[in-house]
């Protein structure tokens, strides 16, 4: 065999193991990225920024339609929630002429990779669970989480924002509220206020309930 050859043979018994050598770099590289992105994603996710709600516990009655437990103003009551495919919902709750009044919200949410997916029904109950804050026409602005009532009207700082520590059935929640500005919880600590809507509190902005529906009085913690 001459030099030539035996240099060939080496080179091609090397080469296997050069690529698979580069395989295995550009899959730790594609796992170190996904991670990272599944980490970064999960950090997003962590912190939860709600829109509207009592707490609610579901007890199916068939198809998309349950009876819940619901909070309202620190009192539970029974109401009906319909879930769509689009991840929306609305929930019937009674009201004390008789009737019924009609709460909605609901959407998307993302998955580790980006995709955009309706919420799924435990994501709707944890949403219709989580705190509220509401806006009334005598100028006075109530916190509402299970069986807490809470006139925080007086609770605000010199920056517009109060920090409340509520307790319900899953532990602590850690809560910031910005005046007219909506507010964001956490589990584990009081979410930086810097950290959601950012843009300009604008009273204008927020839908104002009659005074006459506010509770007559604080409840819970």
């Amino acid at each position: 065999m001459t030099n030539k050859e035996k240099y060939k043979q080496a080179f091609s018994a090397l080469q296997p193991s050069n690529e698979i050598r580069l395989e295995e770099k550009i899959m730790k590289e594609y796992k170190r990225k996904q991670s990272k992105r599944i980490i970064a994603m999960a950090a997003i996710l962590c912190l939860a920024v709600f829109a509207g709600g009592g707490g609610a516990y579901a007890a199916n009655v068939g198809g998309i339609q349950r009876t819940i437990q619901l909070w309202i103003h620190g009192d539970q009551t029974t109401a009906e929630l319909n879930v769509n495919d689009d991840g929306t919902y609305t929930v019937k709750i009674p009201d004390e002429n008789g009737g019924t009044k009609t709460q909605s919200g609901g959407g998307v949410a993302f998955d580790a990779f980006g995709n955009e997916r309706p919420l799924t029904e435990e994501e709707i109950l944890a949403e219709i669970g989580g705190p509220n804050v509401e806006y009334y026409d005598d100028g006075s602005i109530w916190f509402f989480y299970e069986d807490t009532a809470k006139d925080i009207t007086g609770d605000f700082n010199d920056d517009n924002v109060c920090y409340i520590k509520a307790t319900g059935s899953k532990g602590d929640l850690y809560v910031t509220v910005k005046k007219y500005g909506g507010y964001a919880c956490s589990p584990d600590k009081f979410p930086n206020p810097k950290s959601f809507n950012t843009g300009e509190a604008d009273p204008a902005g927020v839908a104002y309930q009659p005074a006459s529906e506010k509770p007559d009085a604080e409840s819970g913690e």
